[in-house]
């Protein structure tokens, strides 16, 4: 009799064991479609960047050091790959530069007036807007992920597999909420 106690004991802990790894499971995979997706709207953003430089390069030729800081921090953002922190922080220092970017409509009108420049800025203020709902679920899926790897019992199982905590995807206060500086240099 005590054998089928110590099989129906062994039994529900399989059980319990299988059903937090498919928890877990399904939590990472969650924080995995969130980055994709977060990705996506950061390269469309990064695609979009080039032809914005290119539109406003035909008006203020003389912002040399500003498309410069523009390439560059694009760049440093695309290399910057899928480490969540790495990103935030690359991103964050990209946002500040397109910022001015977008900000030198106000001191050229006959740029501010162009079509083309209109349509570029539409398109990155609805992909800022993108990253945004993608980011608030990427985090929100992340902080399932990390709650559930962090509580018993499913830390044990967690730990068992090799499913870890994940890092939150922020963009810091510096790129993100500070207004553009300017930096005109008007010929």
């Amino acid at each position: 009799m005590t054998g089928l106690y110590i099989f129906a004991a062994v039994a529900i802990v399989a059980i319990v064991v299988i059903v937090l790894f498919n928890q877990l499971i399904a939590k990472r995979q969650m924080v995995n479609n969130g980055w994709a997706d977060i990705d996506v709207q950061l390269k469309r953003r990064a695609d979009l960047i080039p032809q914005l430089v290119t539109t406003v390069q035909a008006y203020a030729a003389h912002e040399r050091q500003l498309f410069e800081e523009v390439a560059e921090k694009r760049n440093a953002a695309l290399a910057a790959g899928d480490n969540a922190a790495q990103r935030g922080e690359a991103e964050s220092a990209l946002s500040k530069p397109v910022g001015r970017l977008i900000a030198l409509g106000e001191a050229y009108p006959e740029l501010k007036a162009n079509q083309n420049f209109l349509e570029l800025q539409k398109e990155l203020s609805e992909t800022e807007n993108k990253i945004e709902m993608a980011r608030r679920f990427y985090n929100g899926a992340v902080r399932e992920l990390n709650t559930a790897v962090e509580s018993f019992p499913s830390n044990v199982v967690a730990g068992a597999f090799g499913i870890g905590k994940r890092t939150f995807f922020e963009i810091t206060a510096a790129g993100d909420r500070d207004v553009p500086a300017l930096g005109l240099n008007p010929q």
